[in-house]
């Protein structure tokens, strides 16, 4: 089935699922929207992490041992950085740090973070086409027991410590959804929205919190396909099942697909799962193995999300 296919992603467990749809999809196919939430200034720097994590994994660079940041860095800026007694809990290797610089001055010079990211793309050799959710800032706070707190004061600073009470999405109210965004989920060839695996509270929701965004993909007539970010009760990378269990949730899929109620059409378990699966109104259940732990997993993974989108098409259109 052709059409053009949208994907919401996070940091790594969505750029995953972003790269399999490249490779499933002809690039002209895909647009991938990024959470820009994460962002901050840091050293003077405007850091992307989400951004920048998709870009990696679709270019080939990202590290698959860290999983975050670009394979065979060097950190020779660290270094030098600690030597003179500066701020290093958010560590930024010597090929990373050209990104950070790089964006910023051309941010700097009044260019759209959507601009900047279409250069970077293209720089990369990146086919298809990355978007921030919003060229307006977005900063997500977390309110823990230590208080509200910044999202990188949180994550990494804090390493995820102090229990999590609340979210907030600062600046969402009076953002706009990125304009191209929009157009794409207004296409007449619209074929499916993917929620890719990312954390929902931090990573999901951000993009939806966006002005005009909620609305934009409740009235698709698409369908919109999220998969589990947890796998038999956990999460295969960062704190979504920590905050899952601290906000009084049981920490599986079926809760992150009750979390997107009113949004999606179906939602994708992993295989060990299946035991698990409950109806919910609304939203049709499928398992397939989600794990992607090679280039070959992503393939299938992004080809299968397709199929049972396009299967989910079939059955609305009878």
């Amino acid at each position: 089935m052709s059409g053009h296919v949208v994907a919401l992603c996070g940091g790594v467990g969505g750029a995953k699922l972003a790269h399999g749809l490249t490779l499933a999809l002809p690039p002209q196919e895909l647009t991938i929207v990024v959470n820009t939430g994460d962002d901050f200034k840091h050293l003077g720097l405007h850091i992307s992490p989400d951004l920048d994590s998709v870009m990696y994994a679709l270019a080939g660079l990202a590290d698959p041992a860290r999983g975050w940041g670009r394979r065979e860095e060097t950190w020779t800026f660290m270094g030098a950085l600690e030597g003179l007694g500066g701020e290093s809990w958010f560590r930024l290797g010597d090929g990373d740090l050209a990104t950070h610089v790089e964006r910023s001055w051309r941010l700097a010079q009044g260019a759209t973070l959507s601009a900047v990211t279409a250069r970077l793309c293209a720089a990369l050799g990146i086919g298809p086409c990355v978007l921030p959710m919003s060229d307006d800032p977005v900063r997500t706070r977390v309110l823990t027991d230590d208080g509200w707190l910044d999202f990188q004061e949180y994550f990494v600073h804090r390493q995820c410590q102090p229990r999590v009470r609340d979210f907030m999405f600062a600046g969402a109210d009076e953002a706009s959804a990125q304009a191209q965004v929009l157009e794409t989920l207004g296409r007449p060839d619209l074929r499916a929205i993917i929620i890719c695996p990312s954390n929902p509270f931090v990573s999901i929701e951000p993009i939806l919190a966006v002005s005009g965004m909620r609305a934009a993909i409740q009235s698709v007539q698409a369908p919109v396909l999220a998969v589990t970010p947890i796998i038999g009760g956990k999460a295969i990378k960062g704190p979504a099942g920590k905050m899952l269990a601290e906000l009084g949730f049981d920490v599986s899929g079926m809760a992150v697909a009750h979390r997107y109620l009113g949004i999606i059409d179906g939602f994708v378990l992993d295989e060990v799962d299946e035991a698990r699966a409950e109806p919910i109104p609304g939203i049709e259940i499928f398992t397939a193995p989600t794990l992607m732990s090679s280039v070959d997993n992503r393939l299938r993974l992004g080809r299968e999300v397709l199929r049972i989108a396009d299967t989910l098409a079939a059955r609305s259109s009878v």
